[in-house]
């Protein structure tokens, strides 16, 4: 279905260490207008798509927000890589740390879809 390249699809190389700016950036990952819920939103719509050509190109672009995720979670990933556990308590990311480590987990994402489960339901 896809072929992988190992690399990303723009290089990212972060020397300097800052846990403030990850913070904010870590919404794109997992954010309710992040990476992840725009590809899943492309690649669910194609299947109502009246045509091939249009599922196609739904599909192309689910894929290319993939390799935006991959992108915003190597940024996140460098910019917290060397910091300490008081750098990132400082930039309010400690609970963060203290849940998921230094792994990367699509918090808002979650949440988005609950609401969005609830309302209907009401």
């Amino acid at each position: 279905m896809w072929t992988y390249n190992k690399m990303l699809q723009y290089p990212v190389n972060i020397k300097c260490t800052d846990p403030r700016l990850a913070k904010v950036i870590i919404s794109q990952y997992g954010g309710p207008d992040g990476e992840l819920a725009a590809s899943l939103r492309y690649l669910s719509q194609r299947f109502g798509m009246p045509d091939q050509k249009s599922k196609a190109i739904l599909n192309d672009i689910g894929t290319e927000e993939l390799a935006h995720l991959e992108m915003v979670g190597t940024i996140v990933h460098q910019l917290t890589k060397d910091a300490s556990i008081e750098e990132i308590e400082k930039a309010g990311l400690g609970a963060y740390y203290t849940d998921h480590g230094v792994g990367l987990e699509y918090l808002l994402i979650l949440l988005l879809i609950f609401n969005c489960y609830f309302q209907t339901i009401l």
